[in-house]
């Protein structure tokens, strides 16, 4: 808890699920915090504290981990965008928050309440309106600051743009990842990046020996609906539709495709030194199995190897990436790479946002059951340069400043 001299953050993270580039985006946070605000006490609010990966215990000195706003989207999952209202009663009212309670006292409290990057903020899943809701809320009810930074709002909840717009517009801070977001937020929001451009070379691994020549990460073709939130963070009512089931067996059916996809390419690059690197173990555990049979000797790069001994890039390599995240710590390495998109309107807008900040890569269109797939060219272009990641952490610099700056 707290002393009245010492200042009150509170974090809300999708760490948790545990998926790569949710912890990294909370260890980013937290290792600023712990730079400049080593005395303060930390609150992380996530997905699932018992999920969190445990090198994020020992980034910051103050640090404590709860699931309060998450739990209020959780348990009314079916309302969708209702949640908002939701939240904001429960917020406004603790005594309503029946096991919430301590947490949304302690949220009330807070000088700064900050939602943290990421996808997930849309229309895939519109009951995270609430997350916004109750920040807002409990800011209003405080007077500190609120903050969300490094989202991606697309694709926009049908019928509801309004809402997410209004709801940014009682933030102190609304800062976005991509242009299509700022789009949507207009005057009330700011383009930034991705949080982790606040320090990527964090993150990055120093060479243990020779890396491999290409690097894959490839993910479940199973619709983003079906896949968040986790098992283990449903309370009795969210349960997959029988629709949602169909689609995620036919999806299941497209893995192998896309496999396929993935082992034509390298052998028309003439590739079989191949390193896989896992994300999101749970989800992706169908699809990093089959991709173990590209080459006769693939090396495997698991989750928790990724996030103890860095991520495994270097320039020279090439990577073909189906995922956000590697697409960006590869880049920033400065690997060639190509990002394969699974899905118009999310993968694309999210892909194409590094690509416009300075990538270098290309993005191919990955069409699922479709036996016309265009095998991508082996890229040479190498990733970011060291002075558009300059001006990328600038940016955030500027982001996490406003935020905290001077308290």
């Amino acid at each position: 808890m707290s002393s009245k001299n010492r200042p009150l953050y509170y974090l809300v993270s999708t760490a948790g699920i545990p998926n790569l580039g949710d912890e990294l985006i909370a260890a980013t946070w937290l290792r600023y915090l712990a730079e400049t605000a080593p005395d303060a006490d930390v609150v992380l609010d996530c997905v699932d504290p018992a999920g969190v990966v445990a090198m994020l215990g020992g980034v910051h000195p103050r640090l404590r981990t709860m699931s309060v706003l998450w739990q209020i989207c959780f348990r009314n999952w079916s309302e969708g965008v209702r949640t908002q209202g939701i939240a904001e009663s429960l917020v406004a009212d603790p005594s309503l928050a029946g096991d919430l309670r301590e947490g949304v006292e302690l949220l009330r409290r807070a000088d700064v309440v900050h939602l943290t990057g990421g996808g997930f903020l849309n229309g895939i899943w519109p009951a995270f309106v609430g997350l916004l809701a109750g920040i807002a809320t409990a800011t209003e009810h405080s007077g500190g600051v609120s903050a969300v930074t490094g989202v991606g709002l697309y694709p926009a909840i049908a019928g509801a743009g309004d809402l997410v717009v209004d709801l940014a517009s009682r933030f102190s801070v609304a800062d976005v990842r991509d242009e299509a977001s700022a789009g949507l937020l207009g005057e009330h929001g700011r383009y930034s990046c991705d949080d982790v451009f606040l320090s990527p070379g964090a993150w990055l691994g120093e060479p243990r020996g020779e890396t491999p020549e290409v690097m894959v990460s490839i993910q479940s073709t199973r619709p983003p609906s079906t896949l968040f939130p986790p098992a283990s963070a449903l309370e009795g009512e969210a349960r997959l539709s029988r629709e949602e089931q169909a689609r995620a067996v036919r999806s299941d059916q497209g893995m192998g495709m896309l496999v396929g996809f993935f082992a034509k390419t390298l052998a028309e690059w003439g590739v079989r030194d191949i390193g896989l690197i896992e994300c999101w173990p749970d989800v992706d555990r169908r699809a990093l199995d089959l991709a173990g049979s590209l080459a006769p000797n693939v090396r495997r790069y698991t989750l928790d190897e990724v996030l103890r001994d860095g991520f495994p890039a270097a320039p020279g390599q090439t990577w073909l990436s189906t995922r956000f995240h590697p697409h960006l710590f590869a880049a920033a390495a400065g690997a060639s790479g190509v990002a394969v998109n699974l899905m118009k309107g999310y993968y694309d807008t999210k892909h194409r946002s590094l690509i416009e900040q300075g990538s270098s890569w290309s993005l191919a269109h990955y069409r699922p059951f479709s036996r016309r797939q265009e095998i991508p060219e082996r890229p040479t272009s190498g990733g970011f340069t060291k002075e558009s990641l300059a001006v990328l952490r600038a940016r955030k610099l500027l982001v996490a400043e406003q935020i905290y700056g001077g308290r």
